[in-house]
């Protein structure tokens, strides 16, 4: 045996193995650099309520603050949930994740299918009503999609519901709405994510809660009338599937459970 050319070898192989161990330990620290950064944009008071109340939080915090107005939207149907339409063509499931080649399999199929948002979180909750209308649908689950407001945020009051089985997309339903600027509304500055979790953290989140994901959007409460108004608003989606939606100009926060199917302010 070549003892030289083994014990080369073994040099290499211990050199290339530290390489790999460390950059797997540089890829960690940014990591957790990343977590302590948005930990560290909170004030201090915020923090030690999360530690007290052992509160954790799995996102990044958006550092976004747009302009944004309030908006009305009303349904073309008048009602907000729409028929089951099957899809005559199926259409493979995975594709939900890969936006251009949905909208592509889809357009013409599903009315205005470009200009909506998926949504896994809300396609993983679901409420008794929606488990009752996959079940109807002879479907295994449902994907979410939400109407997008100047092709950007997403109404979350409205949304499209993409059935499937065998990992295949088998019908929908859909009611068309109409989205427009409430009269005499300015744009106005949202506040910072952070001021939001703030509220949260130290008003309404109970012990224990893991905020999973944070995103902007349209939300507002509904009323029994024709014409429905939201509000730019954060929404903050814990692991047990509640749903914290905070009025970006306001601070008023309505909480959405689809183990109640109730909203309470």
């Amino acid at each position: 045996m070549d003892w030289g050319r083994a014990k080369n070898v073994l040099i290499y192989a211990f050199l290339l193995l530290n390489l790999v161990l460390g950059y797997q330990l540089w890829v960690d620290v940014r990591e957790q650099a990343d977590t302590n950064l948005d930990f560290a944009s909170l004030s201090e008071s915020t923090q030690k309520v999360m530690k007290e109340k052992s509160i954790q939080l799995q996102c990044q915090i958006p550092s976004m603050t747009p302009q944004l107005p309030k908006i009305t939207y009303q349904y073309v149907n008048g009602e907000s949930i729409g028929e089951q339409v099957p899809l005559k063509d199926k259409i493979e499931s995975q594709l939900i994740f890969k936006d251009k080649e949905l909208v592509s399999a889809l357009q013409g199929v599903i009315p205005d299918i470009e200009n909506y948002w998926y949504d896994p979180l809300a396609s993983e909750y679901m409420s008794k009503s929606e488990m009752e209308r996959v079940k109807q649908a002879g479907a295994a689950g449902r994907f979410v999609m939400h109407p997008l407001v100047d092709q950007k945020w997403p109404l979350f009051n409205d949304q499209l519901e993409l059935y499937y089985s065998e990992q295949r997309i088998i019908s929908y339903r859909q009611s068309p709405i109409e989205i427009s600027a409430l009269a005499d509304e300015e744009n106005q500055k949202m506040m910072p994510a952070s001021n939001a979790l703030k509220t949260l953290v130290e008003r309404h989140l109970p012990p224990g809660s893991i905020i999973k994901d944070i995103q902007l959007g349209y939300y507002g409460q509904v009323y029994n009338s024709e014409s429905q108004v939201a509000a730019p608003s954060w929404r903050f989606t814990l692991e047990s599937g509640d749903m914290y939606y905070v009025q970006g100009v306001s601070g008023d926060v309505t909480v959405s459970s689809p183990k109640t199917e109730k909203e309470k302010e």
